[in-house]
């Protein structure tokens, strides 16, 4: 039988705790240092992008890191792929599993989804809570309503061209 070491106990608690606050204060700054506009969107209670899924979607997701070579990948910068998921809080979530789902089309490519087709499609997958699980390029294969996109405008528009789908 094991004892239980209640003051040993209480002294990891206390330290899981100061470590988390000193993490999530280190996540705040390092979203603050983002060369994006109007940041405090990822912060809100009801969507919220930490640091784990953001370095899950670079890790996983984006063109520069070469893991994962069977996952959609952005390839367009991080800077852009960040403006997309912020801009995605507008957009209504629709149930998928535990889950939900934001589907947002661009109105130009943003990288290869699984099966490397280029694709202007990203999928935003959130807990029941807001927090963001995972962005990726393409749709969600396992998506219960595949169909449901919402189109947003182009971050960085060239002149001349129209940027409505």
């Amino acid at each position: 039988m094991t004892l239980f070491n209640e003051a040993e106990w209480l002294k990891l608690i206390f330290l899981l705790a100061d470590t988390q606050a000193w993490i999530d204060d280190l996540t705040l700054q390092a979203l603050k240092r983002l060369p994006v506009h109007d940041k405090k969107k990822f912060l809100q209670k009801s969507y919220y992008l930490g640091i784990k899924p953001l370095a899950h979607i670079l890790e996983r997701h984006y063109h520069k890191i070469n893991r994962y070579p069977h996952a959609g990948k952005f390839n367009i910068p991080v800077t852009e792929i960040l403006h997309h998921i912020r801009e995605a809080h507008a957009i209504p979530p629709v149930p998928n599993g535990n889950n939900f789902q934001r589907t947002v089309q661009t109105t130009q490519a943003v990288g290869f989804d699984k099966s490397g087709q280029s694709t202007n499609i990203i999928t935003i997958l959130t807990d029941a809570g807001g927090r963001i699980i995972t962005a990726f390029p393409g749709k969600n294969e396992e998506s219960c309503f595949p169909d449901t996109i919402t189109p947003l405008a182009d971050p960085y528009p060239a002149v001349g061209i129209s940027t409505t789908v």
